[in-house]
Formats: C-alpha cells, sequence, structure tokens
C-alpha cells in the first residue's frame, strides 16, 4: 500500500522491521507504532534527520524530542546524572507508558532538547517499537527522536492509518509508516522530571503519581510553571477540527462522547460508550477523529473521575477544549 507521494506503509513484519532500521541509518524518518500513539522517528543523532521531523510536523524548533532507547544501559549515552530513584522507576515502569526527564550528555544536541539542559528518554512497551529499536542499537544506533507521528498540536494517531492522513502529503517516498495496529494505550506517556531530589508530573498518563509513590516512597510532585518545555504542555494541543465542550448539553447532530453508564441526550450523536477509563483513554483521540469524518462541529465529553488515566484525559481534553 502507499500514500503521499509513495511513502510505503507496511504491516510491521520482520522483514518491514529491518528496512525501517535501514530507513533510520539512511537518514529517513520511520512512523512506528508504540503502546501509547505512533512515533514520527529519526535516528537522534542526525541533525537533518531529525529536522525532516521538524518539518513534517510544522513544529517549533525549541519544542524538544523524547528518545526512545531498547534497554536502560543504552540511557548513559544521553543522560549524565540519574537519581537513585529515577533508577528504581525505570526498573519497575521500562519498557513502559513512562518519559524520563535527565541532565543531559553532550550527546544530546539542542536540535533534540530545544536547547534545554535536560532530555527527555523513554523505553515503550510495544514488542514491534522494542525490535525495531532494539535492531537499531545492533547496528550501532544510540538512540530514535520520536515526537507523535501528526501534525503539532493536532490529534496523536493511534493508528498507522491515522499517521497516514495526517502526514501522507508531507512525508517523502523514502520515508515509512510500519502498521502494528490500534495503540493499546491510547494516551501519551506519563512525562517524569527527575532533574531533582524529588520528581515533578509534567504530563499525566498512564503512570500515575500513586504509583511511583508506591516503589519509591516518594510522592511526586504535581507539574508547576517553571519555564521546562515539554511535549504537550502547551496550553492548545490534541485538539480536533470540532470544537470540544465539557460542559452544557448536546443539541441534535452533536457528538457525544461518555462511559457508557451515561445515557445519549436526544438528537445527540454518540462517538463512543466506553465501558470503563482504560477504555475512554484507548477510544479517546479514535472517537475524536470519527467526529471529524463526520464532519461534526461540536462534541459533547463528560470526562471520567479518578487519578491516573482519569487525570490524563481530563488534561488532553482540557488542551483539546482550548483549541
Amino acid at each position: 500500500m502507499t500514500i503521499g507521494f509513495m511513502t510505503a506503509l507496511l504491516k510491521c513484519t520482520q522483514s518491514a522491521i529491518d528496512k525501517g532500521v535501514r530507513n533510520l541509518l539512511s537518514g529517513d524518518l520511520v512512523a512506528f507504532p508504540t503502546e501509547t500513539v505512533y512515533g514520527l522517528g529519526a535516528d537522534a543523532l542526525n541533525l537533518e534527520a531529525v529536522t525532516k521531523i521538524f518539518q513534517v510536523k510544522a513544529r517549533p524548533l525549541n519544542h524538544p524530542l523524547i528518545v526512545h532507547i531498547s534497554t536502560i544501559s543504552t540511557i548513559q549515552y544521553w543522560a549524565r546524572k540519574m537519581p537513585d530513584y529515577a533508577l528504581t522507576i525505570a526498573e519497575k515502569f521500562w519498557p513502559g507508558p513512562l518519559t524520563l526527564l535527565l541532565p543531559k550528555t553532550t550527546l544530546a544536541k539542542d536540535f533534540i532538547t530545544g536547547g534545554q539542559d535536560c532530555v527527555g528518554i523513554r523505553i515503550p512497551r510495544q514488542k514491534q517499537a522494542l525490535s525495531l529499536l532494539s535492531k537499531f542499537e545492533q547496528e550501532n544506533g544510540l538512540g530514535v527522536a520520536a515526537p507523535s507521528a501528526n501534525r503539532f498540536g493536532k490529534l496523536s494517531p493511534t493508528s498507522a492509518q491515522d499517521v497516514a492522513e495526517d502526514l501522507g502529503e508531507f512525508l517523502s517516498e523514502k520515508d515509512l509508516i510500519l502498521d502494528g495496529g490500534i495503540c493499546q494505550v491510547g494516551l501519551e506517556s506519563t512525562i517524569l522530571d527527575c532533574r531533582l531530589e524529588i520528581p515533578i508530573i509534567l504530563r499525566p498518563g498512564a503512570i500515575s503519581g500513586s504509583e511511583i509513590k508506591q516503589i519509591t516512597g516518594v510522592e511526586p510532585k504535581l507539574m508547576n510553571d517553571d519555564g521546562i518545555r515539554v511535549s504537550g504542555l502547551l496550553k492548545s494541543h490534541y485538539a480536533p477540527k470540532a470544537k470540544i465542550y465539557l460542559t452544557g448539553e448536546p443539541k441534535k447532530g452533536d457528538g457525544f462522547i461518555a462511559l457508557s453508564n451515561f445515557e445519549t441526550p436526544s438528537g445527540a450523536i454518540r462517538l463512543s460508550a466506553p465501558r470503563d477509563v482504560v477504555q475512554f483513554a484507548h477510544l479517546l483521540y479514535r472517537s475524536l477523529r470519527l467526529a471529524d469524518q463526520k464532519k461534526i462541529k461540536k462534541v459533547y465529553v463528560i470526562p471520567p473521575v479518578g487519578d491516573t488515566l482519569g487525570a490524563a484525559i481530563r488534561d488532553r481534553l482540557i488542551r483539546a477544549s482550548t483549541g
């Protein structure tokens, strides 16, 4: 299957993963699945390749990228200091939907960090992503820089088809989209700032502060406004074309998203009825994309309560409603 300017979209077989590694080593882009959302990857040491990410996404150059690796041992190349609690957290939650922000080494150039003195690092849990990263490292790669594979500020992609629809016209014939199916979690990773004695949750995700406290004995602080730049912290982000409302009652023809125990208001178009918060996260971006496909102009959402994924969902919806 081909899209855009003959950009290849391939099922995530081993041969396709091997091709993805060759693409990365050649300075081309590879969109690949993770358990959170699809990422748009480039060799994290290749300035020209990383610059393509910013161009394809229309992403501000000072907005940092996350470096994806396959093993904890590789972190030494990117982080010059790792607190004991951060190592404990990494050993518990990696591979998984968690990004650690750490003081950077000289290897982490400004084109990755946005000129900041820290770098975000993650080991994804999705098996095909791990296979791609592991094979890349076997070929002397040290990390893959990858933001979400969508235009900047828009809905993150949870399928290869989402990537094709969002970026197909901007990718080249040398780039590649690997199809690993629908993302399991469906929301971006938790970002945890580990530069100080007490960690700070900068972006909520599937890993919660209470889970981190359970294994470290230290309760993370919540996001503060210290000027740090990381993915997903802009006031307006994750925005569909439809206008999102978190209060009010939908009218006829408006979209509606809520847990299944909420009845659909008369005349509203039910976009999803997840049974629990896990399914809510899994379906959220897909439901908002469905609204755009149906050309629905207004979508009313009743967000789930609770922490962990509930907090992450509310964070994304608040930013989406601002957009």
